[in-house]
């Protein structure tokens, strides 16, 4: 009667074991703190001029006329942070980009909009990228995407979601990128509604790194980053893309 009753038995241990690592992994993997950079504007001597950055994320989806249109009517430079996908979607916004070099400046937002966090978890229930190799290819995959387009070298990243764990940071920073914080959320990843989201842009001062988003043309939250620009550039504040101007971001991730 014994051998039965272990055979039984031996499966059973093998699955406790089994299970125990699993929330050993997980437990790990939640010890370990993701980072959400910031990033602001060095002063600039001698000048009297506030300036701010405005930059967009283009995560997937179409493209929010209404802000790009009042970008170049209104001749507001930005930084755009693209993914492959949305390169892929959006062929007549980039046009309209490329044909002002001068406001726009187009940087790395990755290649499928994958967090670059290298522990499997779920950051605003998007799947991180889980390994850091994962990691790699979703910066890499994203420079790749915008050499197809004819842009210059990206210098910058953003990862999907702005949170990272400090190794993927490290990572990021020796394939040769600066990664891109913020100062100011705007538009709460395009959630808001017009009104709180003007409010947050136009509270912007001297040395602000705004972020919004461009990829979601039927959100409210579209009208309020035009507010919100325009009266910043009512205010008379300057409007700077991040490679016009010196950022200083935390966590290791502009120096």
């Amino acid at each position: 009667m014994t051998a039965p009753i272990l055979r039984r038995q031996a499966p059973l241990q093998k699955l406790f074991c089994a299970l125990a690592l699993s929330i050993l992994a997980v437990s790990s993997a939640q010890a370990a703190p993701l980072v959400e950079p910031t990033l602001h504007l060095k002063a600039e001597d001698g000048s009297s001029v506030g300036r701010v950055a405005l930059t967009l994320d283009a995560c997937g989806g179409q493209t929010d006329t209404r802000i790009l249109s009042a970008l170049v009517e209104n001749r507001i430079p930005a930084t755009i942070f693209v993914t492959g996908i949305w390169l892929k979607r959006n062929a007549a916004a980039v046009e309209i980009m490329r044909a002002h070099p001068d406001l726009f400046e187009l940087e790395n937002h990755g290649g499928h909009h994958i967090p670059a966090v290298d522990t499997l978890r779920k950051i605003y229930g998007i799947r991180s990228a889980g390994s850091p190799e994962a990691v790699q290819a979703e910066v890499e995959s994203g420079a790749a995407a915008l050499a197809g387009t004819g842009e210059p070298a990206p210098k910058w990243f953003r990862g999907a979601t702005a949170e990272y764990s400090p190794s993927a940071i490290a990572m990021i920073r020796k394939l040769g990128f600066k990664v891109a914080g913020f100062s100011i959320n705007g538009d709460g990843g395009s959630l808001l509604g017009a009104k709180e989201t003007a409010r947050r842009i136009a509270a912007a001062k001297d040395g602000d790194v705004i972020i919004a988003h461009i990829n979601q043309p039927t959100h409210a939250a579209g009208e309020g980053v035009v507010q919100g620009l325009l009266a910043l550039k009512a205010k008379g504040l300057m409007f700077v893309r991040l490679d016009d101007a010196d950022g200083v971001g935390n966590d290791g991730t502009t120096d």
